[in-house]
């Protein structure tokens, strides 16, 4: 279980780490507008704008993988593949993030995909 605790712990943690190239791009962008972040994202484009997508998705990836860890701890579904799941989910995160910044579109999306799958296999495996 502490596999899968951890798991969502960085899991959380990502979309703030991802916040850092936004925060970067912003600064660069006449400097960080702290009173309208927001509009100054609107403005965003190329690698700043793929950061605040990553940092976007981050958060969106949280909504599915934090109850599928829950589901799975509460159920007392904390096996070794369950972890491996959440492992999985965890490093497809990281890479997706990475691809993001770094424009690689296709993989990216696979990285996607693979993430999502291994949170929806959790839910699954608690039935």
């Amino acid at each position: 279980m502490t596999i899968l605790i951890i798991c969502l712990f960085i899991a959380l943690l990502l979309p703030f780490i991802a916040k850092a190239p936004v925060a970067i791009a912003m600064s660069k962008l006449g400097g960080y507008d702290n009173n309208h972040p927001r509009s100054q994202q609107d403005k965003l484009t190329g690698f700043g704008a793929r950061a605040l997508a990553a940092h976007q998705n981050a958060f969106e990836s949280a909504i599915i993988f934090a109850p599928a860890i829950l589901l799975a701890i509460a159920t007392n579904h904390t096996g070794e593949f369950i972890q491996q799941l959440a492992i999985a989910h965890v490093v497809a995160r990281i890479l997706y993030n990475g691809l993001y910044l770094f424009n690689v579109g296709t993989i990216r999306s696979i990285v996607w995909a693979v993430g999502i799958i291994c949170s929806f296999t959790i839910i699954w495996q608690c039935l």
